[in-house]
């Protein structure tokens, strides 16, 4: 009996070795670098400045080689200068950028996983506080999101990750009577490294 409970035991601890290692999930926190492009089809020759960011993404693998990602991020506050006014500071606005991607990762590399990955983000856009209310911004952006990346494997279930995307977000200018004033695209590129966590 004593052999059966310790057999069992061990066919136990096994199996949830096993299940672990061929989890779906993998979970990353990045630190994210944003760089705007700042294509402005208004007469303020608008820019929003770049900013460090916090990002947490959430991987499903449907196989070993293809995974979903959900990127996720707080309510980031961007600074808007204008060139038509000597670059001064004309107010702020804040988004929140989720983003869902379709990834393919490589598998035939020895020591490092790369990946490549398409898909959409939306932005919500809000508090937008320009020229003392004189201008605002949509308050929403569709867009595609491009990316490519690797995971090193540090462990079994963590691994250090490098991450590149180029995002499409734009958002039409209004003045104060509604009256639009052209667009202003973000199109930021997001260069992040970060932790991995495979359950």
């Amino acid at each position: 009996m004593k052999k059966i409970l310790i057999a069992a035991a061990v066919g136990i601890l096994v199996a949830g070795q096993v299940a672990a290692q061929e989890s779906p999930w993998l979970v990353r926190a990045r630190a994210v670098k944003l760089s705007m492009a700042n294509h402005d089809a208004t007469a303020l020759d608008l820019s929003v400045d770049d900013k460090t960011i916090p990002e947490l993404d959430v991987s499903y693998f449907f196989n070993k080689n293809v995974a979903a990602e959900l990127i996720l991020t707080i309510p980031q506050q961007q600074q808007v200068s204008a060139g038509a006014l000597g670059g001064a500071n004309v107010g702020t606005f804040k988004h929140l950028p989720p983003t869902l991607l379709v990834q393919y990762h490589f598998t035939n590399f020895n020591g490092f996983k790369p990946y490549v990955g398409a898909g959409v983000n939306y932005t919500k856009i809000s508090k937008t506080n320009l020229a003392s209310g004189d201008y605002t911004l949509d308050d929403h952006s569709y867009g595609y999101a491009l990316q490519v990346g690797v995971d090193v494997p540090l462990t079994k279930q963590v691994s250090f990750n490098f991450d590149l995307k180029k995002v499409n977000i734009q958002s039409t200018v209004y003045n104060s009577s509604g009256v639009s004033q052209g667009t202003l695209k973000l199109d930021p590129v997001l260069v992040g490294v970060g932790i991995g966590y495979r359950f």
